[in-house]
């Protein structure tokens, strides 16, 4: 069974994401799959913000904790980069190089 350590890094957290869909039988899954699931997940995590912003929602709706659905997302963005074969700690350094050179204003 895949172990996660606390501190782990970004690549270690997409290994962890590889073993656990492996071992819970989601590895079949394709990046569209994924992508239809991570978007699932941003709506939830929308609801959530909600919720906990003072906003009203129906209160028939099961909401969860905004720190799970953060969690979530993270976990389907791990596995769509792993289905695309990124390495997304080499990903977001390139992007942060790109995004020092250009103007924020």
């Amino acid at each position: 069974m895949a172990e996660l350590r606390r501190g782990s890094s970004l690549g270690e957290l997409q290994d962890y994401v590889r073993l656990c869909e492996a071992e819970r039988g989601f590895g079949d899954q394709n990046s569209l799959e994924k992508c239809l699931l991570l978007g699932e997940e941003v709506g939830e995590l929308f609801k959530a913000v909600r919720k906990a912003s003072g906003i009203k929602i129906d209160p028939d709706s099961s909401v969860s904790q905004v720190s799970e659905e953060l969690a979530d997302i993270l976990n389907y963005l791990l596995a769509i980069a792993n289905r695309f074969e990124i390495d997304l700690d080499t990903a977001f350094a390139d992007k942060e190089r790109t995004n020092r050179t250009r103007s924020w204003t």
